[in-house]
């Protein structure tokens, strides 16, 4: 062995060297270690239930709760698909100008000033609306149907009477002019006649008159239930349809 110069510089000087441990003291460390993790592990396991003890009523309900879970995850997944299906906007039936017409409910007029409700007015029953607008102005069928009178009658001057398929049967009255005769098919939004002041009226108008089993009706409530509000002036869905 080479002795050290007086020389040389001591790099270790003022150190100590740490012995290290033998193998074997690592080795005992590390298996005992393992062999505790193992009886911890087996100590647990002795606290589970043999499952050859498992009461057959637990298993029973563990196999609904399987089911149940099955069946609500495949109604979540159908809900889910017709979801998709509304975000998608799937388009409506397509119906002919033709159908839309039959179902169509118009508004009378294209511009009026509504000034007189269905009700008692002077002690007697009014039995319609009046719809105010220019003399001679153009008026149209609010639905399709059959014409079953027109001409002068009485009180309401020149009037239309039509009669649609459910039976209902609307007059519209006051007029300077008609433009249908007794037995025409007419179609909803059609040009029937002319906005007059004949008959016992105050004021050229439309006076628009609903009968159901041959009885008057509020025509405000009555077309309200077919998609037209005289108020806010609103027409049915196949009103633009059926106009065309």
């Amino acid at each position: 062995m080479r002795q050290r110069l007086s020389s040389e510089p001591d790099r270790y000087r003022g150190r100590r060297r740490v012995p290290t441990p033998p193998r074997s003291r690592y080795a005992a460390v590390v298996t005992s270690a393992f062999v505790g993790a193992g009886v911890v592990a087996l100590g647990a396991a002795s606290q589970l239930p043999d499952a050859k003890a498992v009461s057959p009523n637990v298993l029973r309900n563990l196999e609904e709760a399987s089911v149940t879970q099955d069946a609500l995850a495949d109604r979540s997944a159908d809900t889910d698909r017709a979801s998709r299906g509304e975000v998608r906007g799937d388009a409506p039936a397509q119906i002919s100008e033709e159908e839309a017409a039959a179902q169509a409910w118009l508004l009378p007029l294209d511009d009026f000033e509504f000034t007189s409700a269905y009700g008692v007015r002077f002690g007697k029953l009014h039995a319609g609306i009046d719809l105010a607008a220019p003399e001679g102005t153009p008026y149209k069928a609010v639905h399709a149907g059959t014409v079953t009178s027109a001409g002068y009658n009485g009180g309401y001057g020149y009037a239309i009477t039509i009669k649609h398929d459910d039976g209902t049967e609307m007059i519209y009255a006051h007029s300077r002019r008609l433009l249908v005769q007794a037995g025409d098919q007419v179609r909803a939004g059609q040009v029937i006649g002319e906005v007059g002041n004949t008959g016992y009226s105050y004021g050229t108008h439309l006076h628009l008159e609903v009968h159901v089993d041959g009885s008057p009706t509020d025509p405000i409530g009555f077309l309200r239930l077919h998609g037209v509000d005289i108020k806010l002036k609103i027409e049915s869905v196949y009103g633009a349809l059926a106009a065309s």
